[in-house]
């Protein structure tokens, strides 16, 4: 990605200004477009940054509505291999779910997408940068982060935060407009990616209620039991079953078709936003749950305990570093680096069996596996040492705190 910056001195918007928006085609980043072309005047070139969520059909589609609406130019940038080799391979190797309970999928394509508008306004040499972002959550943090990072000095807008504007009311100015598009979709916020998809509505604006069958984007149309083999190479799954994959994003693709089907990976996500203040989403993310479920069953089996535990430290603080927007911090090379050494021997069978909302990993095979009954088997017998090992070993292990414990009771009873 080009870290040039272009212009210095905000320039002074006007009638003609030329602003690359990110753009989705859903309701803020068409009020978007409708705002500028015809409030401000500005010529508009929209992108789309795919980071997974759209099909070829989408794509075309999405490009047709934005010419509609009257941007000048759109391009769509197809990102899901550098998603996964700069983000999401990472978060595979940390085990990284928020809270433990959210795999971080808009929070790491929203970076991704970022970075690729950041390098379309360059070429470009817009005037300025937009995207659809609300005031209220983490995104804005992240889009603009960036932008200050990447491209210095362009102007950053952003209207749906500036007017705060709510749903409704982008919905009546989108038809006053003549705009056609799906608005009963629009009651619901839906982020679709390689990495699973977030789901917002009115459900997830309080503390309490779930989002109801029909909001969720996968319908569960699977019944019964299934198993699944996932065979991962040095971290990264390279097989499901007896198919091979070239990319791993390939892969996860291909298990997100077998998994969500069956409701998998479904939950309600309650964390703390980059802003302070605490936010509920609705989330799906099938295929994302079982990798990281199954991967780091592995791990269990092929590492160390001080490996697993440094790599936990780690992962957990890039999670919550990369969650808040910070993918360009020097330190997330530093620990990418440890987390790729750590995957040397993460090479194995994963087994992982399948049934409507959930699912169980069931055992793992690898030639790294540590529980060797070479060496012994847990709570039956040992071949690596003996009892009288074992009571020197109890002694010494144990003599510092035993020397704590007398210490403590002589000075007690002496006071």
């Amino acid at each position: 990605m080009s870290t040039d910056p272009q212009v210095l001195v905000k320039p002074v918007l006007g009638k003609g200004s030329k602003v690359v928006l990110g753009f989705s085609g859903g309701l803020d980043t068409s009020f978007c477009v409708k705002y500028f072309t015809e409030e401000k005047e500005y010529e508009v070139h929209s992108i789309v940054v795919n980071t997974g969520g759209f099909s070829k059909d989408e794509l075309n589609d999405i490009e047709k509505h934005a010419y509609k609406l009257g941007v000048k130019t759109h391009i769509a940038v197809d990102a899901v291999e550098p998603y996964y080799d700069g983000i999401i391979k990472f978060l595979v190797y940390g085990n990284v779910l928020k809270n433990n309970t959210y795999p971080l999928s808009v929070s790491a394509e929203r970076l991704t997408q970022a970075l690729h508008i950041a390098d379309h306004v360059v070429e470009l040499k817009a005037d300025a940068v937009a995207h659809g972002s609300t005031g209220a959550g983490n995104d804005q943090v992240r889009f603009d982060m960036i932008f200050h990072n990447m491209i210095p000095g362009v102007e950053i807008l952003t209207p749906i935060r500036d007017l705060k504007i709510s749903r409704d009311e982008e919905v009546e100015y989108l038809k006053s407009k003549g705009v056609e598009m799906n608005f009963e979709k629009s009651h619901y916020s839906i982020n679709k990616g390689l990495w699973g998809t977030s789901v917002g509505g009115k459900e997830t604006l309080s503390s309490k209620g779930m989002l109801p069958e029909d909001a969720w984007p996968t319908q569960i149309t699977k019944s019964g039991t299934e198993e699944v083999r996932l065979h991962f190479h040095k971290g990264e799954i390279k097989k499901i079953n007896d198919k091979k994959f070239e990319h791993s994003s390939e892969a996860i693709q291909y298990l997100q078709m077998i998994t969500g089907p069956y409701g998998i990976g479904r939950d309600i996500h309650v964390g703390d936003t980059i802003i302070g203040i605490k936010g509920r989403v609705g989330f799906e993310a099938a295929a994302p749950m079982v990798i990281i479920k199954a991967h780091h069953a592995l791990e269990k089996n092929v590492l160390t305990k001080w490996q697993l535990t440094i790599k936990d430290q780690l992962a957990q603080f890039y999670g919550n570093w990369l969650h808040e927007g910070q993918i360009l911090d020097p330190v997330m090379r530093d620990i990418e680096s440890f987390l790729e050494s750590s995957q040397r021997n993460v090479t194995g069978d994963v087994f992982v069996q399948l049934m409507p909302h959930h699912f169980q990993v069931t055992g793992i095979e690898s030639s790294y596996d540590l529980m060797n009954s070479k060496y012994g088997k847990y709570g039956e017998m040992n071949s690596g040492w003996s009892g009288e090992d074992v009571r020197g070993f109890s002694k010494i292990f144990g003599n510092q705190t035993m020397i704590y414990h007398q210490v403590k009771k002589h000075a007690d009873k002496n006071h």
